[in-house]
């Protein structure tokens, strides 16, 4: 009757637990509070008639027919508890084996995440060892792109103080070679005023001797000639028939001159217009297909163009640029090289002064040039209508 008051049930040091299988979870302590209080009261409160009615139900157990049947079925109870407790025991076994093996994911998953982590910081620190490095080169190269300017710089500089200097040493030689050149002018002008002054007494003595000598020369050529003359002029007077002679010989003379001469002009001049008379009607039409032209241009305001018109003077060329400067309402100017040559070295700047005045002209202009130009031996005037 043991089993009643369970001193034959088998606890739990009766079944093999391996020893790293950690111990069931304790109750929270408000349960396990509350137990030690329950505990510590029933303690002071002792029900024996519960004890009473269990020695009782034991001896009534034991005094009947059915003790064996009971006791049989108290044994398969118990029997049916150790399965149950066994089952459980493997569950427990199972359920810590699924805890190892969660442990083991766990430890393996941590692993991972430690090596994707130290993976993570290897790459980051080689991508900062990369960084410093392209900085360290971008540095590099920012120092070797200053030495270099800096290298230009100081190359510029030097050939700027070369180029002043030697700009300064021209300068020099220029300043000294013209002090030299001065000086050599003024000693040569003062070595010619030296010898000047001094042959200034024997060329003034020299020109008294020669006017001196000049003016006995010709009072004696006077002399001599005054007394061929008068001689001559006695006799003259003196034969009447060589007078009549003389008088008429010079007389034809002059008359055969002077008649030679102005008949030759004359027969030359009806030569002239007769032979030498130019194709009017061509050079009319000529002309009439310039001025057209020019009234063409001027309505459209097109670009003129350049004519050469050559010949002797008096053929109508400067009247023929008056006249068509004042029917096409442009300005007219006349430029000779006789007004030129006088200017010496100024004549270029004038002939620039006259172009740049044309230039600023709105209504066109026509433009005289007179030059002489050796084409053949026999020199031609040329001119030139510009518009």
């Amino acid at each position: 009757m043991s089993w009643l008051f369970g001193f034959g049930k088998q606890t739990s040091k009766d079944f093999d637990i391996p020893g790293d299988v950690p111990p069931p979870p304790s109750p929270p302590a408000s349960l396990q509070d509350k137990k030690q209080s329950k505990d510590t009261a029933s303690a002071y409160r002792f029900d024996s008639a519960a004890l009473e009615r269990a020695a009782k139900a034991a001896r009534e157990l034991e005094s009947s027919k059915h003790a064996k049947e009971a006791f049989d079925l108290s044994q398969k109870h118990e029997q049916t508890l150790q399965m149950e407790y066994q089952s459980k025991m493997k569950e427990y076994e199972l359920g810590l084996e699924q805890i190892k093996i969660q442990q083991y994911r766990a430890q393996q998953e941590e692993r991972r995440k430690t090596l994707e982590e130290e993976a993570r910081i290897q790459k980051q620190r080689a991508d900062y060892q990369d960084m410093l490095a392209r900085k360290r080169q971008e540095d590099q190269i920012a120092l070797q792109a200053k030495a270099q300017a800096d290298n230009l710089k100081k190359q510029e500089e030097s050939v700027q103080k070369q180029e002043a200097m030697r700009r300064a040493t021209i300068e020099f030689e220029s300043d000294l070679r013209h002090k030299n050149e001065m000086k050599q002018i003024e000693a040569k002008i003062r070595g010619e005023a030296e010898v000047e002054r001094q042959n200034r007494d024997l060329r003034l003595e020299r020109a008294r001797v020669d006017a001196r000598e000049y003016r006995q020369t010709v009072l004696e050529s006077i002399t001599t000639a005054g007394s061929v003359i008068g001689n001559g002029i006695s006799n003259f007077l003196s034969e009447p028939d060589k007078m009549a002679t003389v008088i008429g010989s010079l007389t034809l003379l002059a008359g055969g001159v002077y008649g030679a001469k102005y008949g030759i002009g004359t027969f030359t001049k009806v030569v002239e217009s007769r032979i030498g008379k130019p194709a009017l009607p061509e050079l009319e039409a000529s002309l009439r297909k310039i001025a057209i032209a020019t009234r063409h241009t001027k309505a459209n305001r097109g670009f003129y163009r350049n004519i050469l018109m050559a010949g002797p003077p008096g053929t109508g060329k400067t009247m023929f640029a008056k006249s068509l400067a004042m029917h096409s309402g442009m300005d007219y100017a006349i430029l000779t090289g006789g007004d030129i040559a006088p200017m010496g070295s100024e004549g270029v700047t004038a002939v620039h002064k006259v172009f740049e005045w044309a230039k600023t002209s709105r209504k066109g202009y026509v433009m005289m040039g007179f030059f002489f130009v050796q084409i053949h031996p026999t020199p031609l005037w040329q001119q030139r209508v510009k518009w």
